[in-house]
């Protein structure tokens, strides 16, 4: 289920983004001061999609989740779409915009890198929410900013930068996607991890006997590239094997891809140094 961002009224989205809406005049006589507020219809919207998905996402969910009809939610925020928005935007408030200043650029980059894979592992729904359109909100921007300061800080030109933003983004991203996938798996299905591959090793194995034969780069790999197994003292606390997996392969995806900045920096340096010998 991938879901566009921006589909609300152009204005009253970054309105409310932005929250730049006039303010309404103070209640003058009698009556309940009004309980509602934009964050708190916000904050109640992500703990919504947060335990059971943003297909239980709706107007009638949220309201029921603050005691309230979904009529009295549309007096702060227009509609779903617009309110889709603000979790998106209200939810990266969660991420760090400084880092401690240093001469190693690439410390401050994974720390980002790795803050932002943790963002998404707790709202997985965020990660439904497409990449082609941006929600155009503060904290959306704040984290953009930041990463575009650390990317600064490597010295590469202006468009290796921005081809890096959009490097990045989808790099933790597709690692955050499969880390809550293994987390939710063994629910979803009914079936544990071990479970589901010894009934289809098994069956490979029956039905395709030349399976080694049809695909010699994959059993290489998987003699040669296997993983150190993981030390089995963690308790019933320690994640599933799939979602350790994923961290060590983001781990080492992501300092593959710093490797190539350095490569990058230091291909650089070289052509200054030949222009002005």
């Amino acid at each position: 289920m991938v879901v566009f961002a921006g589909q609300g009224d152009a204005r009253r989205s970054l309105s409310l983004l932005w929250r730049a809406e006039v303010a309404a005049p103070p209640r003058v006589g009698p009556g309940p001061k009004p309980r509602l507020t934009v964050d708190a219809i916000v904050a109640a919207a992500v703990a919504v999609a947060d335990e059971e998905g943003m297909a239980a996402l709706s107007m009638r969910a949220v309201g029921d989740r603050l005691g309230r009809t979904a009529m009295a939610l549309y007096t702060h925020v227009p509609g779903k779409s617009e309110l889709l928005d603000l979790m998106y935007d209200a939810v990266h408030a969660e991420l760090p915009t400084a880092y401690p200043e240093s001469d190693d650029w690439r410390a401050p980059l994974t720390a980002w890198a790795g803050e932002v894979l943790e963002l998404c592992v707790r709202h997985p729904w965020v990660l439904q929410v497409s990449q082609a359109r941006p929600v155009l909100g503060p904290h959306e921007y704040a984290n953009l900013d930041t990463l575009v300061r650390l990317l600064g800080a490597t010295g590469l030109e202006a468009g290796t930068v921005r081809r890096l933003v959009g490097t990045l983004f989808p790099l933790v991203q597709g690692s955050a996607r499969t880390v809550a996938d293994a987390r939710r798996a063994a629910t979803a299905t009914g079936s544990s991890d071990e479970e589901w591959w010894a009934a289809r090793s098994a069956a490979l194995t029956e039905l395709v006997p030349d399976f080694a034969e049809r695909f010699p780069a994959v059993i290489r790999l998987e003699r040669d590239g296997a993983p150190e197994p993981y030390p089995t003292d963690g308790g019933q606390d320690a994640p599933p094997y799939p979602e350790r997996e994923a961290r060590e392969t983001f781990r080492v995806g992501l300092g593959v891809l710093l490797d190539g900045i350095e490569a990058a920096r230091t291909a650089r340096a070289a052509r200054k140094d030949t222009r002005n010998a």
